[in-house]
């Protein structure tokens, strides 16, 4: 893990318990959880296009992933290290991100439960990508 990605992680902890806001961009005012990563991408010094005019349902954000590789994350394999972000399928035709704060712990905006919150394992949801903030950023 690197100093960015461990920053980036802490700073997304930090924000537990923030409201959740569909395209939710402001701590104060509520994140989505593309605002979540956002926003501690940014509180870990780096800044980020996050992408905008998505649905709460879609089946294909495949024009959206690009920023994520812009903001210096790359595609990864294995066990989830503190600061990689998943993209992960908790329904039909629903993509959502999850920040991992270790092996098995992970924060992520919770729609149904209205705020950020911090959670063990997956629920079952599947992992559809999985993205690691690459080394050069330092």
């Amino acid at each position: 893990m690197t100093g960015l990605a461990a920053r980036f992680a802490n700073h997304a902890e930090q924000l537990e318990g923030t409201l959740f806001r569909f395209h939710g961009r402001n701590p104060e005012t509520g994140l989505d959880c593309i605002g979540l990563a956002a926003c501690a991408l940014e509180r870990a010094g780096v800044k980020s296009d996050a992408p905008s005019g998505y649905l709460l349902r879609n089946s294909d954000i495949s024009r959206h992933l690009e920023k994520i590789l812009d903001a210096g994350f790359a595609p990864v394999t294995g066990k989830p290290l503190r600061g990689d972000i998943l993209l992960v399928r908790p329904g039909p035709s629903q993509q959502h991100l999850l920040i991992a704060l270790g092996k098995h712990r992970f924060v992520h905006a919770h729609a149904g439960l209205r705020r950020v919150v911090i959670q063990t394992g997956l629920s079952g949801w599947s992992i559809l990508h999985h993205w690691r903030l690459a080394a050069v950023q330092e």
